[in-house]
């Protein structure tokens, strides 16, 4: 039987070191094209580079067939380079196809392989990957149902800014599944993603001061949030704005006045 020699080891990683290093180059010219809008340099960059197996150059091609970028948009061809891109444990890509599976675009709707590559990219810490996960188990679609797994899914999601996740583990409080009833507990999330501009939570942190649920009631704070969260709506009959037009009735001229202001100075300087 043949041995490797000591020199013929060192060639060998001098040739996968200089393999990689122009890995690297062509990723980096392709990069350079697609950043120029030169999509269809960047496919071609790209293309070797992906078909010798380089997860990141796989996963950008299967960007370009999602979005259209340089080729026809081609769901089934994305779908097959972020699968081969997710093969090789690239987080993003595992996302991505579980995305299209979660949709049904370039394979069939399947909602057990969206929460089998969520997972996997979850697991590596992507917040996206793991709010997505975490309303699978909310609505038991591809897992049973189980509002547990769900709070412990968007907690993770949460405490990385996730605002979705921050809002939806503020409705599992508000409403005791998964977690122990907490309306304060539902106020501190929802002010979380409020601040981050979401609607929703705005909306929601403008009941809780209007029913005094976790918080002290006040008027002033949930005409406030409820009043952005109307603007942010494209329906001028939006839930919020009833919800606001019905606590305005409760309240003095000059309250609605300041609660106008605040609103007025936290979309001039919001906090996200």
């Amino acid at each position: 039987m043949s041995t490797l020699t000591r020199s013929s080891l060192a060639g060998l990683a001098l040739a996968m070191s200089l393999f990689g290093t122009a890995m690297a180059d062509a990723l980096a010219k392709g990069e350079d094209a697609y950043l120029r809008g030169d999509f269809v340099s960047a496919m071609r960059i790209w293309r070797p580079a992906a078909d010798r197996g380089d997860k990141e150059a796989q996963f950008n091609i299967g960007m370009m067939y999602d979005n259209g970028e340089g080729v026809p948009q081609d769901y089934a061809q994305a779908a097959v380079w972020f699968r081969k891109s997710a093969e090789g444990g690239k987080g993003l890509a595992q996302r991505f196809l579980g995305r299209l599976y979660d949709t049904g675009q370039g394979v069939p709707q399947d909602y057990a392989q969206a929460a089998f590559w969520y997972r996997k990219a979850a697991g590596q810490g992507d917040p996206d990957s793991q709010f997505n996960l975490g309303l699978l188990y909310d609505e038991g679609r591809g897992v049973p149902q189980d509002y547990v797994q769900a709070a412990a899914w968007y907690r993770k999601a949460a405490y990385q800014g996730h605002a979705d996740a921050q809002n939806n583990l503020g409705l599992l409080y508000d409403s005791g599944k998964g977690v122990p009833q907490d309306h304060a507990q539902a106020a501190a999330w929802y002010r979380k993603a409020a601040d981050q501009g979401d609607a929703d939570a705005q909306n929601n942190l403008g009941l809780l001061y209007a029913n005094g649920l976790g918080v002290a009631q006040d008027y002033v704070q949930a005409h406030k949030w409820l009043s952005l969260a109307a603007s942010r709506s494209t329906s001028d009959q939006s839930e919020a704005a009833k919800s606001r037009d019905l606590v305005a009735a409760k309240m003095t001229p000059a309250q609605i006045a300041r609660a106008q202001r605040l609103a007025a100075a936290w979309t001039a300087s919001p906090a996200f």
